[in-house]
């Protein structure tokens, strides 16, 4: 498949740099699979297509404030530092922006133009900016007084709340961007789909910024995307398994959650017993996962996607068309476009059921 078949064209004015106040007001282009027949509808409605016996999963990774800044040391340049993953008590793979950088730079950590006691070491360097780094202590004691929220870089507004680039659900601290199809649900839209017999598990999947890159490449399958780790315990298989088993509906809130479900699915399995289970129930997993979704996947255990609108020749678009349908998805976003929905991580909001 060629990665222009990812291109399309976006009014810069439709790229949201807020999020809308409530949560929930958010707008909701719903995508029926089997007609492509879509409906436009506010986010507080998806209870409307939600049944009782459906299990929603949800990332509930959080958000550290991994964007921090320093100056190389000896000389002064400005650099600036964007941590992705830990990759042990004091060492960070991260990307690096500003003053050149080579193994064996040290950077004094600042808060403001204000040094502070941090400072970090390059001990490895990368593409595209990529180091590990070895700080002097370990950074999460720091993150409050030195880390910002590291919000994409088409956002150009300040953040007046850092937890409005959190889901309310947000528990396990690891990401460098959020899941955004979780940032339209309230803690009450919760409840009422509670009562009204739709349950709730919970994965985990650290966001890393790989998978927002483009697709530079000229087809998509020769495009390769870093590990994130992930998880899906006990709990969540089991109540996956047993709404499978009742006849629910599996329905993934975002992208990263439903990557957690079919990496599971490939490599945590469990033998159904002589064939008795028409499936293959899930086991736990937790791991790495590299696992790209393009069109021609055959997705085994998600069977609804709630999702955003995906920035163009990106690998998220290519997963919704993987789910979708490229015709479809390509109509559904002309006519989110015609429509003025607003696109990206504080953006309104797509269900393809």
């Amino acid at each position: 498949m060629k990665t222009s078949a990812l291109e399309y064209t976006l009014p810069e004015d439709l790229i949201a740099q807020t999020p809308v106040e409530p949560r929930d007001s958010s707008r909701l282009l719903v995508l029926h699979r089997e007609s492509g027949a879509l409906e436009h509808r506010v986010f507080r409605e998806i209870e409307a297509y939600l049944r009782p016996g459906d299990l929603l999963v949800a990332n509930e990774s959080r958000v550290i404030p991994a964007r921090m800044f320093g100056r190389k040391e000896p000389g002064g340049g400005k650099v600036e530092l964007l941590l992705l993953r830990q990759l042990g008590a004091t060492r960070w793979r991260g990307l690096m922006g500003g003053a050149r950088t080579r193994a064996g730079t040290r950077v004094r950590i600042t808060a403001g133009e204000r040094p502070s006691a941090l400072w970090a070491e390059v001990v490895e360097t990368g593409e595209r900016g990529e180091r590990v780094l070895e700080f002097s202590a370990p950074v999460e004691d720091h993150f409050d007084e030195l880390g910002m929220m590291p919000l994409p870089p088409y956002i150009h507004q300040k953040l007046a709340d850092p937890e409005r680039y959190q889901t309310v659900y947000a528990r396990t601290p690891g990401s460098a961007a959020a899941p955004t199809a979780g940032l339209h649900f309230t803690p009450e839209l919760l409840l009422r789909l509670r009562d009204r017999g739709v349950r709730l598990a919970y994965v985990t999947l650290h966001v890393g910024l790989d998978t927002f890159r483009p697709i530079t490449e000229a087809r998509i399958e020769d495009h390769a995307i870093h590990s994130e780790w992930c998880a899906l315990d006990t709990a969540t298989a089991e109540a996956i398994n047993r709404a499978r088993l009742e006849g629910g509906r599996v329905v993934a809130v975002g992208t990263t959650s439903a990557r957690v479900l079919e990496t599971a699915a490939r490599h945590g399995l469990l033998q159904p017993p002589d064939g008795a289970c028409p499936w293959r129930p899930l086991a736990p997993f937790e791991g790495f996962t590299r696992l790209y979704i393009t069109p021609g996947f055959e997705f085994r255990v998600v069977d609804a996607l709630i999702t955003n609108f995906h920035l163009p020749q990106s690998s998220l678009l290519a997963l919704v068309m993987a789910f979708a349908g490229e015709e479809y998805i390509r109509r559904a976003y002309a006519a989110a476009i015609e429509a003025r929905y607003r696109f990206f991580s504080f953006g309104d909001a797509m269900l393809m059921v």
